[in-house]
């Protein structure tokens, strides 16, 4: 698997919160994604450690985006209609690491398992994802 981000996608237009905490994604299929994003000021909490909602933003930008990447052939779109994360052991800098394998690809609802580590491996975070499946909207 490549380290480096790939070109943008249109499933990438209007995630301004993705863009905000800055995922780069380095690879996607119906199987598994993966990401990575900077540690920086803007997602850490007031002690130093990387926020708890940044986790859940990756998960769920990267789950969508890569469910998104599989489906819009077919007219569908999709958003996160669950978010579960359990949070394990802090992160304070350097690189946050997500890697996304799918559990179930339905038809209305697709349903991920996210592993957040970081530099050293170690699990840090863990995010299931449940993203709804819909038909697009017409005009859109």
């Amino acid at each position: 698997m490549a380290d480096e981000p790939i070109d943008p996608t249109p499933a990438d237009e209007g995630d301004g919160l993705g863009r905000t905490v800055g995922i780069e994604y380095l690879d996607s299929s119906a199987e598994v994604a993966r990401a990575r994003v900077a540690v920086s000021d803007a997602i850490r909490q007031p002690y130093g450690i990387v926020h708890g909602g940044a986790f859940s933003v990756i998960a769920e930008s990267l789950c969508s985006r890569a469910t998104f990447l599989v489906v819009a052939a077919d007219g569908m779109i999709c958003m996160g209609q669950s978010n579960q994360a359990s949070f394990l052991r802090p992160i304070t800098s350097g690189t946050i690491h997500a890697v996304a394998r799918s559990r179930h690809r339905g038809r209305s609802t697709w349903i991920w398992d996210t592993e957040i580590s970081d530099d050293e491996g170690q699990v840090c975070a863990l995010v299931r994802m449940t993203i709804a499946v819909r038909p697009r909207p017409e005009g859109r």
